[in-house]
């Protein structure tokens, strides 16, 4: 294997090509005898340049600036070259050539990563993660067209600066149609996406720093908000005078006992039910989400909600469960169905869930552990979270722990006479 490479660097004018008596002046990089022209985009007048000693000669000012640029345009060709050598790679004359007029494999853009992370994204994520993404992916060109003027930069342009001065422009930037500006996590969730983007490009090597080395997210505690037990009664046996309404109640209130999501729920099918350990019916499936499996026995309010759309028309159209309706008009109707019932909360179909993991499991005793598993989290500690708004659970533990430890304080007295 040849492991030495013959370099040279030599300028040149197109002298046919003179305009005006003006030639433009290219680069000659050749590299073990291959060679090619690099244009350096500068023009010299004929009567200065050398063709010989390959540089302008005079003690003019332009023959100096002229020279001056060349050993600039010297140095970076040189420099394209060490880089090469430096991380073991090919060297060629075309990829010097492509390195230095940004055109090389390690000269990406942040529309390539953006492009790349979708196309990659298609057979990996959910589709509401997609749609998630592809609206980060919208301010960020939105950002680089009202900042920069320009619809795209190179991956090495990115800093620590470019990170902050796009999380401020987020927090100014007031979208179209919305009631107010982003809220700060929704700012923070922006930037964790464009993160991961980078991220991948750092990677695969696009980029040889990772401007978010230094930049932490900062998120604002928020409590989860869940249904009581007299809100989901009411809710539960509140009768609609409108079928839709009736009908995107019975969804959430399946979730309120399933922990099963909206996107979930809708693709349900008769298949998805089947007998578990117990012998008794489950549902089982996987979240679209995370593609985590989903194992949940089926409780007695969700088993009347099943059979009340069994041969439901619209059900047997879709062959699901339940019939389908779109995410965006459960949650505007779910609106409608909280103003009837007197909910003050603003009621949203993934408050379902945090009603199953509070209200219904663990308030009534059932294992974090547990309930990590109905709800497919990944992680115990994402569970935890809907463990800290539990007061009463708290209140009833403590009281327990009490009585444990005056049952053995008693108990130790005893023995002691």
């Amino acid at each position: 294997m040849r492991t030495t490479n013959t370099f040279s660097i030599l300028f040149w004018v197109d002298q046919k090509k003179a305009i005006f008596n003006y030639a433009l002046i290219y680069a000659r990089v050749t590299v073990n005898g291959r060679r090619v022209n690099i244009s350096t985009k500068r023009k010299v007048p004929l009567e200065i340049w050398d063709a010989k000693k390959k540089k302008a000669v005079g003690k003019s000012t332009e023959a100096r600036q002229v020279n001056l640029y060349l050993d600039q345009v010297h140095s970076q060709i040189f420099q394209c070259y060490q880089d090469l050598i430096f991380k073991n790679k090919l060297v060629t004359a075309k990829l010097i050539k492509a390195n230095y007029v940004g055109e090389g494999e390690n000269v990406k853009t942040l529309q390539n990563i953006l492009d790349y992370h979708a196309k990659k994204s298609e057979s990996t994520l959910a589709s509401g993660t997609i749609r998630n993404f592809a609206v980060t992916e919208k301010y960020i060109k939105r950002y680089l067209n009202r900042i920069f003027k320009t619809s795209d930069i190179y991956l090495n342009q990115l800093d620590y600066k470019f990170i902050c001065d796009f999380e401020h422009f987020l927090h100014t930037y007031w979208p179209t149609g919305h009631l107010n500006a982003m809220s700060h996590n929704t700012v923070m969730k922006h930037i964790q996406r464009f993160r991961k983007m980078v991220t991948l490009a750092f990677h695969l090597e696009w980029i040889e720093k990772d401007p978010f080395i230094r930049w932490k997210p900062t998120f604002e505690k928020r409590e989860r908000e869940f249904l009581s037990v007299n809100e989901l009664s009411n809710l539960e046996t509140y009768r609609f005078p409108i079928e839709r309404l009736e009908r995107v109640r019975d969804l959430f209130v399946f979730s309120c006992y399933t922990g099963i999501s909206y996107a979930d729920i809708i693709a349900l099918t008769e298949s998805n039910i089947l007998v578990g350990i117990d012998g008794l019916n489950w549902i089982i499936t996987k979240r679209q989400k995370t593609k985590t499996p989903i194992k949940v026995p089926i409780l007695d309010t969700a088993q009347e909600l099943i059979s009340k759309y069994h041969n439901h028309p619209m059900a047997v159209i879709t062959e699901t469960l339940f019939p389908v309706i779109s995410n965006a008009k459960v949650n505007l109707y779910l609106k409608e169905i909280a103003d009837a019932c007197g909910i003050k909360k603003n009621l949203t179909f993934h408050m379902a869930r945090h009603t199953f993991a509070t209200t219904v499991t663990l308030t009534n005793g059932v294992p974090i552990e547990t309930v990590s598993k109905l709800l497919g989290h990944t992680r115990i500690a994402t569970t935890q979270i809907y463990a800290k708004v539990i007061e009463r659970k708290v209140s009833e533990d403590m009281q327990s722990l009490k009585n444990t430890l005056l049952k053995q304080k008693t108990l130790i007295t005893k023995q002691m006479k």
